[in-house]
């Protein structure tokens, strides 16, 4: 179990008290003598979004703890108590929501452990809806994985380890799982993701992940798994690649959302494509100017090495078509373009039905879990034109990176399949109550609500 959380205790757990910032005057003016000249003498009285307040009994102990909230929804300001308030077990007074507030307490209590010891114990919240204990649960160690498969650098999370992480939730979920590995990519027809990957010593490879039962509905989830992006011989510059060992969080992301659906036994047949490669600079490194035979059959004019992630995805979207899936979801973290046009903690959202757009952008609100959509504006197809084939992978005018490189993977995927495209930063620049910096899961949340209110029954 999660320490950060009981499901039972054995003595009192100390109250939390949320108090939305415009409702705390009238609080404090119900408080006892006692409290306010506690508040006042500790200097108290300003209570902004986020400002914990420890309260004390007669004994000089902690007897309530108050929380300002900006608002009834705002579930964030509580992610920073799990480290900010003393060892014990609390519990919410009257929360809002107790799903939202307790996931916020989940994900704020977040460390990366694996290169150096956790420097603090998390406060531990009782959870009093037993019934909510198993979906919060899934949900924040499913986050949890994505974070750290983010955080790991590529010398121990390379191709062959992140096919391994694969392997392993197959294994938890009796899901079925198969690899295509190095020379077997180009005799199975997966040109663009063998060349990508063709300079690593650790050789690419397709993984393939199936689970449920068939007679449901199809739902298939392809992650963009480049463990790290030298930008190949369009060599990214010493800033650039600072972050690279994150270029495969849409493998991640994928995974992560996989284990969310197989731990919530939905009712789909599940299938996740992971292309997975290194795009490293030596003697097989493929070029600018290479011409590439897509498994669809497209001809892809290379224009840049270092727009190699929808290469890799075009192979492995040409593939999940094939099985006429109900719906399909593409994860990555694909162009600089969008995260120009959103900042970094927006996701943002392609997709070809409006009503899913529609219900995604609720959810993302219901859940706080951010993104934007952007449009596939189809005048800009013609920047992706190529002299000596069917299409180039770079456009030829940089504005609009974002949506011309969604265009270019649009050409893989035929209109009559429902489809989602995700291209989001996965990584938090800045530490905020609940979103700590490093490794993040985009728009996880909100994936996994609409996928629960589509399929669940």
């Amino acid at each position: 179990m999660l320490n950060c959380f009981v499901t039972s205790v054995d003595t009192r757990a100390t109250p939390i008290l949320l108090i939305p910032q415009k409702q705390f005057a009238d609080w404090l003016a119900g408080q006892n003598e006692f409290t306010k000249n506690w508040l006042s003498s500790t200097n108290s009285l300003r209570f902004e979004p986020g400002t914990v307040l420890l309260l004390p009994n007669s004994d000089g102990k902690i007897s309530r703890v108050a929380c300002c909230l900006a608002d009834e929804r705002d579930a964030w300001s509580v992610g920073a108590l799990p480290f900010s308030l003393p060892p014990g077990v609390y519990h919410f007074e009257q929360v809002p929501d107790e799903l939202r507030f307790s996931l916020a307490w989940g994900l704020g209590a977040y460390q990366f452990t694996r290169y150096k010891a956790a420097t603090k114990t998390p406060a531990q919240l009782f959870l009093t809806d037993p019934t909510l204990a198993d979906l919060i649960f899934n949900i924040v160690e499913s986050t949890y994985w994505v974070r750290d498969l983010i955080n790991t650098p590529t010398d121990d999370m390379g191709p062959s380890e992140l096919a391994h992480e694969a392997v392993l939730l197959a294994k938890d979920y009796g899901a079925k799982i198969t690899q295509l590995i190095g020379p077997d990519l180009l005799k199975q027809n997966y040109a663009s993701i063998y060349t990508v990957g063709r300079a690593s010593d650790d050789a690419p490879r397709l993984v393939d992940l199936r689970w449920g039962n068939k007679s449901h509905p199809r739902l298939t989830l392809v992650g963009k798994g480049v463990c790290f992006d030298t930008g190949g011989l369009n060599l990214k510059p010493a800033a650039g690649m600072a972050l690279m060992k994150k270029d495969m969080a849409g493998a991640a992301h994928a995974l992560g959302l996989a284990r969310m659906i197989m731990h919530a036994k939905l009712p789909v047949y599940l299938r996740v494509l992971l292309p997975i490669v290194e795009n490293a600079v030596s003697g097989a490194s493929f070029r600018p100017g290479d011409v590439i035979k897509s498994r669809k059959g497209l001809t892809i004019e290379v224009g840049n090495t270092d727009a190699e992630g929808r290469l890799v995805l075009a192979d492995a979207l040409a593939e999940a078509v094939n099985d006429k899936p109900d719906l399909l979801i593409d994860l990555s973290t694909l162009t600089g373009a969008a995260r120009v046009a959103l900042g970094t903690e927006l996701a943002a959202l392609f997709t070809n039905r409006d009503e899913v757009a529609e219900q995604l952008l609720r959810h993302a609100e219901e859940e706080l879990d951010p993104m934007w959509r952007l449009p596939l504006h189809k005048p800009y197809r013609e920047l992706l034109n190529s002299t000596i084939a069917d299409i180039n992978n770079a456009a030829s005018d940089a504005y609009g990176g974002a949506i011309t490189a969604a265009i270019f993977l649009k050409e893989f995927v035929p209109e009559e399949i429902p489809w989602i495209h995700f291209d989001m930063m996965a990584w938090n620049l800045r530490g905020r109550p609940g979103r700590p910096p490093g490794g993040e899961a985009n728009a996880l949340r909100a994936l996994f609500a609409y996928l629960k209110r589509r399929y669940q029954k």
